[in-house]
């Protein structure tokens, strides 16, 4: 199965660039605003009584050629931002928003430079890190009811499997403020996100007032590489959900998201 050709990256220029972020970010801005949705705003300290999905990561990973203090300052901006988004309720009919929760991340808020994948290389940035907030709770929420609709894949593969714990594509890359993490309560009960740090974990989990009526797993149903005509490889793959009930009884399988990634290591390397 080969997708439509993906093109080479384009490399432009500074100002363009910096046009593109202002124009994007501006157009977000007029979309919160004027585009009739109702956004969660609402936050409450005590949890709702019922766990529906939970998952945490480390903190703290050695990568290849990244050096440690940028994983310290991830850090740093992942407890200042989830403090943002602990404890919103979702009701029926709200659209969580992560970067309208969140804010700009800047300095007089207490982010760091930490790390920021940019065209397929490691760069530094004000806020650098959070996408592994908003993987998070996207990776949480495919194992709940709710609606995602609104995620950006990851458009790189930068770094290889070596203790891979989830399918490959099931991230959501972020952006302040355009690329946005949204996700829809479409159920008829109160929702509830908490997100927060450990010492060594970034720990998050959907509660409800009512238990779990169905069980989620998140499954990989294709995957494959091509090399492109301009000489590069293209990592791709479909995601899946298997719905089950209470007493674990196979009910549905659903269609989740189609991913395409430039590669950027060789695709034969072996693991390690």
């Amino acid at each position: 199965m080969k997708p439509n050709f993906i093109p080479k990256p384009i490399d432009r220029s500074p100002l363009r660039t910096a046009l593109g972020v202002t124009y994007f970010r501006l157009r977000r801005r007029l979309q919160w605003m004027t585009g009739g949705q109702r956004f969660a705003v609402k936050r409450q300290a005590e949890p709702l009584p019922y766990r529906i999905a939970s998952h945490r990561t480390p903190l703290l990973r050695q990568l290849k050629d990244v050096d440690m203090w940028l994983q310290h300052n991830k850090v740093t901006n992942l407890r200042i931002a989830s403090a943002r988004v602990d404890g919103v309720i979702l009701k029926p009919g709200e659209t969580f928003s992560y970067w309208k929760l969140i804010g700009k991340p800047t300095r007089r808020d207490g982010y760091v430079d930490g790390m920021i994948l940019h065209k397929g290389t490691v760069r530094t940035g004000v806020g650098g890190g959070l996408c592994q907030l908003s993987n998070l709770i996207y990776w949480l929420t495919l194992h709940t009811p709710l609606t995602v609709t609104e995620r950006y894949r990851h458009g790189y593969d930068v770094f290889p499997d070596a203790g891979r714990t989830q399918p490959f594509g099931s991230g959501a890359t972020c952006f302040y403020n355009y690329l946005d993490l949204q996700i829809r309560n479409d159920t008829e009960e109160d929702y509830q996100l908490r997100v927060y740090t450990s010492e060594t974990d970034l720990i998050g989990e959907w509660r409800a007032v009512r238990p779990a009526r169905y069980r989620y797993e998140v499954v990989e149903t294709k995957h494959w590489i091509t090399q492109e005509l301009w000489g590069g490889y293209v990592r791709h793959n479909t995601l899946s959900r298997r719905r089950y009930d209470a007493e674990g009884r196979y009910q549905e399988e659903e269609f989740v998201a189609e991913n395409h990634a430039i590669m950027m290591y060789e695709p034969c390397l072996p693991q390690g």
